[in-house]
């Protein structure tokens, strides 16, 4: 049985990225499911200062569970099974760290994701995970 990882931002682009997979998976085995939320670290001297760093565990927990939801709610309407994680640190090194911790065999995602620039070309999410991943990564527009 193959081992996915699916990062999700709570972006279009993440849920096409699954959706992609849901359909190569039609027919097949049920694939073992590992969605990811990854938060950027808050190291801004200014949430620290009104914020300790349980409350903003916390809401990084929130904020990323609440980008898993459509995910989860696909995955759901399916009956195919999944874990789900929010995680904190640098998102490329990340995703590629926790494919190899959780034993996956391939990493799908999406392009872009949430990103603040808007562009043509490959997202800097993606791309780093790509050369930072020894798996097989798929890339769905």
């Amino acid at each position: 049985m193959m081992r996915f990882l699916v990062p999700c931002d709570g972006s279009e682009h993440s849920l096409r990225a699954l959706r992609h997979l849901l359909r190569l998976a039609a027919g097949h085995p049920a694939p073992e499911l590992r969605l990811l939320n990854v938060r950027d670290p808050a190291d801004a001297w200014e949430v620290r200062s009104f914020l300790n760093p349980k409350e903003i565990a916390d809401i990084q927990q929130q904020e990323g569970e609440a980008d898993l939801r459509g995910a989860r709610d696909l995955l759901e309407a399916t009956g195919i099974a999944y874990t789900a994680q929010v995680a904190c640190g640098p998102i490329a090194e990340t995703i590629a760290e926790f494919s190899i911790q959780q034993g996956c065999d391939h990493i799908v995602m999406g392009t872009h994701g949430r990103g603040t620039l808007a562009s043509l070309f490959l997202g800097s999410v993606a791309s780093a995970v790509v050369h930072l991943s020894p798996l097989p990564v798929t890339l769905v527009k």
